[in-house]
């Protein structure tokens, strides 16, 4: 059986051949490899860092989980698919409703481990129906709507938890972070929130031996006087041991907040896909349902012992973006690395000491451009917000999601926020659509326009329709699955 960890080397080992790329088969020098496996996790620290933070979840379980994580995802995808499985930043809302109604870090993670294996049993059936399956019940209008409903739930965290205990280095890291993002280039730039996180951390020690304790609520419900960065936790945490693991617990209402996180998941897993088959110029295609059960199965396993849920990262499709390295052996070092982090609580006592002002700043942006990523959906698939089948349901959803409307069904079970929004924008979409007129219903691209999978008559009917219409075609390709889009 191919597992996919075998690799032949790339020409001398040294650089990709001029306009050439290193495959997932491939490898450069061991030397080079392990190189590249250490700057894929400082890609992905990021992100990784903050997630199970923001979840309350031990960072050092987190960073273990999630090189085991990309191991799962490797051999289930036989080494065609590279990719590193970091910490899902989509379920920090959900973690934040759920702790909101006294639930545990236990509830959390069992909540979270009901969407593995929802996401798992998705996969399965993308990879026995094929992508229409997904089309047909989360077409990019609910898809976009429900992403966005998942960041701008994130507001008032921000607003309310992070940003009032220091506001002054909440400001000034949103505006670092910002200008990381837009002003630096190639890896630095996807490595923003990392360097923000950096440039956080110095700006509130200065700011101690500047100004002393700063008076502001710092996990509590009270202010009190207190320092911007306390590390006394570090000091005191060993250099080698095992993270802390806990088992998960169920409660329905949890489960029903979280649920509607599997969107996002399909949405990123898809996107991620699509996106490293262009650039190796092998389609994956075939690989999507495998990918989609992959990662719920390493979610499954993550939040088992306690950890956080994990998904593809896009950091990391930039870092072999600009190095032309492709090849899944990198991804094997990234694991060992991350397994190595995950050993160390003296790294974790680190990640858990990022003073909540630097919190404030980092999740403005970061909160936003999850939601955003909704409308990027919209933007990508085309999506037309002037037809009323579109515009109703997710206009309705989003504001429930982000507003926190809740539906009392009985005394001790009711639906808000995220699950409620979620709930109007699915149901709602699919049954105007069975009531809709003709005239408003037509074809829509899955997730993005590569991504679909059409019946190939109904796209030739489609084109001779529009040529006999003597309409001008904008945008789509028969042939690669996008059907044509007519100008009016």
């Amino acid at each position: 059986m191919d597992l996919g960890v075998r690799w032949r080397l790339h020409g001398d080992g040294r650089t990709p051949a001029p306009g050439a790329v290193v495959r997932p088969d491939e490898r450069l020098s061991w030397p080079r490899t392990v190189g590249l496996g250490a700057q894929h996790v400082v890609a992905m620290f990021g992100a990784s860092f903050v997630a199970p933070v923001l979840m309350g979840l031990d960072p050092n379980l987190a960073i273990m989980m999630s090189g085991i994580a990309t191991v799962v995802f490797l051999l289930a995808t036989r080494g065609r698919v590279p990719s590193y499985l970091g910490c899902s930043l989509s379920f920090v809302g959900v973690a934040a409703v759920i702790r909101a109604q006294g639930g545990s870090s236990a509830v959390v993670t069992g909540a979270v481990f009901v969407v593995g294996i929802v996401l798992f049993l998705a996969g399965l059936a993308v990879q026995r129906f094929g992508a229409r399956i997904i089309h047909a019940t989360m077409p990019p209008i609910v898809t976009g709507a429900v992403v966005m409903l998942i960041g701008f739930n994130l507001a008032p965290v921000t607003a309310a938890t992070y940003w009032p205990q220091d506001q002054w280095t909440a400001l000034l890291v949103m505006l670092f972070t910002g200008l990381a993002v837009v002003c630096l280039r190639g890896f630095w730039s996807r490595i923003a929130i990392f360097l923000g996180l950096i440039f956080g951390y110095g700006i509130s020690w200065v700011f101690d031996r500047l100004f002393g304790k700063i008076h502001s609520v710092a996990g509590g419900t009270e202010a009190v006087d207190h320092w911007r960065l306390d590390l006394s936790g570090v000091a005191k945490a060993d250099w080698i041991g095992l993270p802390s693991f806990h088992g998960p617990s169920f409660e329905w209402s949890a489960i029903l907040v979280a649920l509607p996180v599997v969107i996002a998941l399909i949405a990123e897993n898809a996107g991620h896909v699509k996106a490293v088959g262009e650039m190796t110029g092998d389609p994956l295609d075939d690989k999507l349902g495998t990918a989609i059960a992959a990662d719920g199965a390493a979610s499954m396993l993550s939040t088992a012992v306690g950890g956080p849920p994990n998904t593809t990262y896009s950091e990391n499709i930039g870092v072999m973006a600009a190095t032309r390295v492709y090849s899944t052996a990198a991804y094997w070092a990234a694991a060992g690395f991350a397994l190595l982090f995950g050993l160390c609580p003296k790294f974790g006592a680190v990640v858990a000491a990022i003073p909540g002002g630097v919190l404030g700043g980092i999740t403005v942006i970061l909160y936003g451009m999850i939601g955003l990523l909704g409308a990027q959906i919209w933007i990508n698939a085309k999506v037309d917000l002037r037809n009323p089948l579109n515009l109703v349901p997710a206009a309705a959803g989003i504001i429930i999601g982000v507003g926190g409307v809740s539906l009392k069904i009985t005394d001790n079970f009711e639906l808000s926020g995220i699950a409620l929004g979620t709930l109007v924008v699915i149901t709602g979409y699919h049954a105007l659509r069975a009531m809709a007129p003709a005239h408003l219903k037509k074809q829509e691209p899955l997730l993005d326009a590569g991504t679909s999978t059409y019946d190939k008559d109904a796209q030739k009917e489609a084109a001779a329709q529009e040529a006999g219409a003597g309409g001008q075609q904008a945008g789509g390709d028969p042939s690669k699955g996008q059907p044509p889009v007519t100008r009016s």
